[in-house]
C-alpha cells in the first residue's frame, strides 16, 4: 500500500484555495470572524485547520476533545453531523468564546453540517444539508455571475429528494438543473458524461440533502472539507455586507419563497416488516393518486418502472432515470413527496418538501403534508 503524504494534502489545499472567490475580503473578514469547528474524532482536521487558517480565519477554535482521529468515537454516541446531539460540545464552545458559525464535518470529512448565530436573539439555529449546500450555492454563483465567470452552459445537479428550491436558483442565475437519484456517484456520473462531450455542460455546484455537496469539478464525490472552507467564505463575505449567515438564510427565502423540507422513516423490523414493506410500495405504486392531503398531484413518477404520467393530462411517459424503488409526487404550490425503501435498513421513507408564504407557514404547511402522507402510506 501506499501512504498519502503531505505532497498530496499540498495538493489539494491549493485545488481548494484556486475556487476562493473573494480571497481579499476572507483576510480582511478573517481576523474578527469566530468559527468554532469539530471534526467529530475523524480525519478531517488533518487538513482543515490548516486551510482554514491559509486562507486567513485567524480565531479557529477545533473542538479539543474531539479534534484527533478515534475510532471508538469517545465523546459521542453517533458522529453524524446531521444528529443535533453531536454537536453538544461544539456549542458549548461556541457559546464560551462567542461564536459566528459552528461547523462539523463527519469521520471521513465528506459531509458537513452547521450552526449559525442569529444576532437578534443570540440563538445557535441549526441548518439541514438543504440549507447549508444552497447558502453555498446562492453565495458561489452570485458571486461567479458578478465577476463574470459563470459559464453560459452551466448546470447544477442536484437529487429527486433534495429541495425545490435547487430549481428556484438555477433558473434565476440561468443554469439548467439536473436532478439524479440519491447518491453522490449519480452527480459524478453526469459530471463525467457531460465533460466526455465537446461542448457539454459546465459543473457549476452539486449537493444531496443528506449534507454532501462540491464545489468544483476537481473531485466526483461531496467533499466537506470544501464546504466548511466555502462557508467560512462566505460568513467572511456578509459579514463584510454587516450580516450574518442566518440573515443570509433568511434573505434567500425572501428572495425565492420559504422552502422547507423533511424526511420521516417508518421502521418495520424482521421478515414480516420486510414484507410489510414491499406491500406499502406495491399499494402506493398501484393506486391513481390524485390528492395527497389538499394538494392535487400534477405529476407522478415510479422510477422501478421508468413510468411518468401527467395526472392533469393523463399523458404518460418515461422517467429517464436508472431503474429504483422510488415513487415521486411533484405537487401544486412547489410542494412534493417521495417514497423509498431503505436500502440498508428495515424501514420506508418518506420525503416531503413545502413552499410556504412565510417562515411559520412553511413549518405547518410541511407538518400537515408530512401527515396527510404518512397516513396514505400506512394505508389509513
Amino acid at each position: 500500500f501506499n501512504i498519502v503524504g503531505t505532497e498530496m494534502d499540498d495538493k489539494y489545499i491549493n485545488t481548494l484555495k484556486a475556487l476562493i472567490l473573494n480571497p481579499e475580503i476572507v483576510k480582511e473578514q478573517g481576523k474578527n470572524l469566530k468559527v468554532v469547528y469539530t471534526p467529530l474524532h475523524g480525519t478531517g482536521n488533518t487538513v482543515a485547520e490548516r486551510l482554514l487558517k491559509e486562507i486567513g480565519i485567524q480565531n479557529l477554535y477545533v473542538v479539543p476533545e474531539q479534534k484527533d482521529p478515534d475510532g471508538n468515537f469517545p465523546t459521542v454516541d453517533y458522529p453524524n453531523p446531521e444528529d443535533k446531539k453531536a454537536f453538544k460540545l461544539a456549542l458549548e464552545l461556541a457559546k464560551k468564546v462567542d461564536a459566528d458559525v459552528v461547523l462539523a464535518t463527519d469521520p471521513d470529512a465528506d459531509r458537513l453540517g452547521i450552526y449559525a448565530k442569529d444576532s437578534k436573539t443570540g440563538e445557535y439555529m441549526t441548518y439541514t444539508g438543504n440549507m447549508s449546500a444552497l447558502l453555498i450555492a446562492e453565495y458561489r454563483i452570485s458571486q461567479m455571475q458578478e465577476k463574470g465567470i459563470l459559464p453560459d452552459n452551466g448546470m447544477m445537479i442536484t437529487t429527486v429528494v433534495s429541495s425545490n428550491l435547487t430549481r428556484a436558483i438555477a433558473k434565476n442565475y440561468g443554469l439548467e438543473c439536473i436532478e439524479v437519484l440519491t447518491g453522490f456517484k449519480n452527480i459524478g456520473a453526469i459530471m463525467k458524461k457531460e465533460e466526455e462531450k465537446t461542448n457539454g455542460k459546465k459543473y457549476v455546484f452539486g449537493f444531496e440533502e443528506s449534507y454532501g455537496c462540491l464545489i468544483g469539478d476537481y473531485a466526483r464525490d461531496k467533499d466537506g472539507i470544501a464546504a466548511v472552507m466555502s462557508l467560512c467564505e462566505a460568513a467572511a463575505y456578509y459579514r463584510a455586507q454587516g450580516i450574518t449567515l442566518w440573515d443570509q438564510m433568511n434573505n434567500i427565502y425572501k428572495k425565492y419563497g420559504y422552502y422547507k423540507e423533511d424526511q420521516v422513516s417508518i421502521v418495520m423490523e424482521g421478515a414480516e416488516g420486510a414484507e410489510k414493506i414491499k406491500e406499502m410500495m406495491t399499494a402506493m405504486r398501484n393506486k391513481d393518486i390524485e390528492k395527497i392531503g389538499k394538494y392535487k398531484v400534477l405529476t407522478f413518477k415510479d422510477v422501478e418502472r421508468d413510468y411518468v404520467k401527467d395526472m392533469l393530462t393523463g399523458k404518460e411517459g418515461k422517467t429517464g432515470l436508472p431503474k429504483s424503488n422510488v415513487l415521486y409526487y411533484a405537487l401544486e404550490d412547489n410542494c412534493w413527496c417521495c417514497v423509498r425503501p431503505s436500502g440498508t435498513e428495515p424501514k420506508i421513507k418518506l420525503y416531503f418538501g413545502v413552499k410556504g408564504s412565510s417562515a411559520e407557514n412553511a413549518t405547518e404547511e410541511l407538518e400537515k403534508l408530512k401527515d396527510d402522507m404518512v397516513k396514505l402510506v400506512k394505508g389509513k
